[in-house]
């Protein structure tokens, strides 16, 4: 199964401290478990572009689409068993901790539009 990991800032959560960021043993970890497809940092907010089409023609402003505290600062693409095995990879994060992880199953165009 493959599941889209999004990794949230997040004021609420507890203040990021830089010598407790695992992430370097978090990825490791994930590459050598093989399920890790892809995953990156984003750039903050003020860099993303919102793109729309109306009118037959295309729209672009600057920033996100919400209007939001929080905001999506990576993303992971795990390739596991099950809903389980992502839960406790996302749980290992640092983020898990600094920020909150959201998790999302892939669901394939071939599997059409039915929910």
């Amino acid at each position: 199964m493959e599941f889209l990991m999004l990794v949230l800032h997040d004021d609420d959560a507890e203040p990021y401290v830089a010598a407790e960021d695992n992430i370097a043993e978090w990825g490791a970890e994930v590459d050598e478990r093989g399920v890790w497809v892809a995953g990156d940092r984003l750039r903050p907010p003020e860099f993303a572009k919102t793109v729309r089409f109306r009118d037959d023609r295309p729209y672009v402003t600057d920033g996100p689409f919400t209007e939001s505290k929080e905001w999506i600062a990576g993303f992971d693409v795990l390739e596991v068993r099950d809903l389980d095995e992502a839960i406790e990879i996302a749980a290992k994060h640092p983020m898990a901790r600094f920020g909150r992880i959201e998790l999302r199953k892939a669901w394939p165009l071939s599997e059409g539009f039915e929910r």
